[in-house]
């Protein structure tokens, strides 16, 4: 299934005490439900000690969010995406405020590529 956001991407998040914070996806987890963001929702984990730390520590570390509480960022705003198929039959992300072209989701397909493969037989 087709995603809002992509790992890479600047988004904002509009939900949670991280509320207002932009940043980077660093990572989709869960099969794209939930997205890890460079700064935001960061809680504070307690580390055993072990032979490469015999003090332990206090490690603090972003951790998930749900998808749908980040959107994409485009000119300092955040914004929805739409899904556009172009003549060519590549599938691109769409960015609803302005139109600004997000990423690819699916390439075209060499269909003309094969169709002069199919005449040099016959």
């Amino acid at each position: 299934m087709a995603r809002h956001v992509r790992k890479g991407d600047q988004v904002m998040v509009t939900a949670g005490g991280s509320r207002g914070h932009v940043g980077e996806v660093l990572r989709v987890v869960d099969d794209g439900e939930r997205v890890v963001v460079k700064g935001a929702n960061i809680r504070t984990k307690h580390v055993k000690p072990t032979q490469q730390r015999p003090q332990g520590a206090i490690v603090r570390q972003e951790m998930p969010i749900h998808a749908s509480n980040v959107s994409p960022v485009v000119n300092g705003k955040p914004t929805r995406v739409r899904f556009v198929t172009k003549s060519d039959g590549s599938k691109v992300r769409v960015a609803a405020r302005g139109g600004v072209e997000l990423s690819v989701v699916h390439a075209a397909r060499k269909a003309a590529a094969s169709t002069k493969k199919k005449s040099a037989k016959a």
